[in-house]
């Protein structure tokens, strides 16, 4: 599960992303002022940072300066003003994207989920192929196919694009409208249920028994995720 560290002195809006994120599948931890910032930073190796530019102690610019001699974390900055000058300083001093508030918790989770594709594709080489369940079933992002020993599974387009976007974020947990974005794009013309339609079948190809899935799990109440991590 991929970590978010959320730094703000608002207990409120902290507590708010924090269950957005968690919806989302992300772990949150929460620090209140720079110097705790600082510290869970140090302690709990997050794999993202959002990062209130006002904060008591050390202001987020300059936690954003220390963080960066160091590391290449990605970094969202939350800024109050949205004059062109503020966002521009924020990128110049090392954050990946920012958000002004007041914000949609949805938005900002849209932006999180949107780095760490970036985030993703930029290092792509990792990923092209992936290999879980002790080579049981191997999945080639180059070459669009997934295979059991000794067969390539016959995938729709559609049937590979659902297990992509599932199998690079194990165990992560995807909404029906999430995986619709992520995997055919906002013009997607079918119904959110279409996508049961999509696993059910995607199921029946890639798991060892379609009645007991391994691999494509259902999440009650929120959606699906992977839940195999790649060998």
């Amino acid at each position: 599960m991929q970590k978010v560290l959320i730094v703000d002195d608002e207990p409120k809006i902290t507590e708010v992303i924090a269950a957005y994120l968690a919806k989302s599948g992300y772990a949150a931890v929460i620090a209140a002022d720079g110097r705790q910032a600082l510290n869970l930073y140090a302690s709990e190796n997050p794999d993202m940072i959002i990062l209130d530019l006002m904060l008591p102690f050390i202001s987020g610019e300059d936690i954003c300066r220390q963080i960066r001699q160091k590391s290449n974390v990605p970094i969202i900055m939350v800024t109050a003003k949205a004059n062109e000058d503020s966002k521009v300083s924020c990128l110049n001093m090392g954050a990946d994207d920012y958000i002004t508030k007041p914000f949609s918790p949805r938005e900002l989770v849209a932006r999180v989920n949107s780095l760490f594709r970036r985030c993703l594709a930029a290092n792509g080489g990792a990923q092209n192929k992936i290999s879980v369940n002790s080579g049981a079933l191997i999945i080639d992002f180059d070459a669009h196919t997934a295979s059991k020993p000794g067969e390539i599974i016959p995938l729709t387009p559609n049937e590979f694009k659902l297990l992509s976007v599932l199998a690079k974020h194990p165990n992560k947990t995807f909404t029906r409208e999430e995986l619709i974005e992520n995997a055919f794009g906002l013009d997607f013309a079918g119904f959110d249920r279409t996508i049961d339609s999509h696993i059910k079948n995607l199921r029946q190809k890639i798991e060892p028994d379609s009645a007991n899935p391994i691999y494509v799990l259902t999440v009650r109440g929120v959606g699906y995720k992977f839940g195999f991590n790649r060998d």
